[in-house]
């Protein structure tokens, strides 16, 4: 009998993706289930699960690693080409005075999985990006953001979870086959609400298979899911972070941000928008 917590996959995939049992129903022999490593909710027949064994959920490991080192690597790379230009336009900006300092973008980050939730603060604090986290279900989104905007008064706002399509067969354009595309709208709808400049309040919203039209309509800078297809646990913090370093008085190329993710455009796809990158003077003594 299958119960909450085991990690299970789905034989009718080819058992592609790792799961966490999260609720079972016995009448329906019939158990809802989130991803590991991707931000997607589905359910599925018992008749359907296979458990996970050890040797698999080593091999679920090892790809999670590959995929987030291959990530941060790229991040790193185009890092280290941007400082040099910064450089430079640091030494023209400030060349009477070097005593600068530098703030990045902040980040409010609404997710609806606190596992997730505490793995992207981790990623945050490795890329240097001052970021405030809140778990807050999906659900409950709409009404808490507002609240959360004036409290934290962010540059990047990320509002994720997981959701999917829950119909098959039925039409992709309908929100109704989403699991939670309706509340990331309203959610985006009410932020839209407290700051309507797109660029002073850059919004990222969805998750697996999200109705990336409707997130996009509502107001959001960027959104998954172009091609409903699952997209990485970290992509919505790799979209941040460029942004954040993107300084203020530039565009970012969109094709540049979606490219830091692990999906592309096929999982994110957005706006343009400008950066939020900030230098400053002079630097404080007291710090």
């Amino acid at each position: 009998m299958w119960k909450s917590g085991d990690l299970v996959t789905r034989k009718s995939y080819g058992k592609d993706v790792c799961f966490v049992i999260v609720e079972v129903d016995a009448a329906t022999e019939t158990a809802i289930l989130k991803g590991i490593d991707v931000r997607l909710m589905a359910d599925a027949p018992y008749d359907d699960l296979a458990a996970v064994t050890e040797e698999e959920r080593k091999e679920f490991e090892a790809h999670r690693h590959r995929v987030e080192s291959e990530c941060l690597r790229l991040i790193t790379s185009r890092r280290s080409m941007e400082r040099e230009k910064r450089s430079l336009r640091k030494e023209t900006r400030f060349q009477s005075n070097p005593d600068f300092f530098e703030r990045p973008g902040r980040v409010l980050h609404l997710d609806g999985d606190g596992t997730y939730l505490e793995k992207c603060l981790t990623t945050y604090r490795e890329l240097g990006i001052r970021a405030v986290g809140k778990h807050v279900p999906e659900a409950q989104m709409p009404e808490a953001v507002t609240g959360l905007l004036q409290q934290y008064e962010p540059d990047i706002l990320i509002i994720t979870g997981h959701d999917g399509v829950i119909r098959k067969g039925k039409s992709w354009a309908d929100i109704g086959n989403y699991r939670n595309s309706g509340n990331f709208v309203k959610a985006v709808m009410n932020a839209r609400k407290h700051e309507r400049n797109m660029d002073d309040l850059v919004i990222i919203a969805g998750a697996c298979q999200s109705h990336f039209e409707a997130i996009l309509d509502a107001g959001a800078n960027f959104a998954s899911s172009p091609q409903r297809i699952m997209i990485h646990a970290l992509d919505p913090v790799f979209i941040a972070e460029k942004i954040a370093f993107t300084p203020v008085n530039e565009t970012i190329n969109v094709y540049d941000v979606v490219r830091s993710t692990y999906t592309g455009t096929d999982g994110i796809g957005g706006l343009e928008s400008r950066g939020k990158y900030r230098l400053g003077l002079p630097k404080s003594l007291y710090e």
